[in-house]
């Protein structure tokens, strides 16, 4: 199994370790293609609905010299095709090879050094603490968000920027319902405060 990225950043890996026996582990879970959509799509547009206003202001700049409803037009056929290709970017992250993993029925272990996305009992992927950039906790589920994989070396300059600004948000859905028992999911989110990756209690 690969790892979750956009641009091959984190590398492939096998968890050929067993079990940790303090492993809090759940029953399995499949992220619905659907819902990371919605999810990621609602991220996206609340930390970016200004970068539309740009395309729509430039489309409009020459009505200030040419009045026309013409420009009018254009400036909202710019904003138009813009929030359609961002969007595109977001729906595309679940028919990328390297993001399929992300979409199949998979069972959780959490311990204190990683986490344990299992395939079954010999194919798993493993994710370290640190790969997770933040934690929020829904009204049912937490999601984990993974930090951006490294930008490659040849990227400089104006590429390097866009690559960063347009990132999409790649997270792994943690429902309640997946765990075993209240316990479970007790000593899960003492786990994530610890690391301070949710507010203390």
């Amino acid at each position: 199994m690969q790892l979750p990225n956009q641009r091959g950043g984190y590398r492939q890996q096998q968890q050929q370790q067993g079990s940790s026996p303090l492993a809090i582990r759940t029953k399995k879970h499949q992220l619905d293609t659907d819902t990371y959509t919605k999810i990621a799509m609602a991220r996206v547009w609340r930390r970016e609905w200004w970068y539309a206003l740009i395309p729509l202001a430039l489309g409009l700049l020459p009505a200030l010299i040419w009045p026309s409803w013409w420009w009018v037009a254009v400036a909202l056929l710019l904003t138009l095709l813009y929030v359609l290709f961002r969007s595109a970017q977001v729906t595309g992250v679940t028919q990328v090879e390297q993001t399929k993993p992300l979409f199949e029925k998979l069972t959780y272990e959490f311990d204190n050094k990683q986490i344990v996305l299992r395939r079954n009992e010999k194919e798993g992927m493993r994710l370290t603490w640190d790969m997770i950039g933040h934690v929020k906790r829904e009204a049912d589920s937490y999601l984990l968000s993974l930090k951006a994989p490294e930008m490659p070396q040849e990227l400089k300059g104006w590429r390097l920027w866009v690559a960063k600004t347009f990132d999409t948000p790649i997270f792994i859905q943690v429902p309640d319902r997946i765990f075993n028992s209240p316990t479970d999911q007790k000593l899960f989110d003492s786990m994530l405060r610890r690391k301070n990756l949710l507010p203390g209690a």
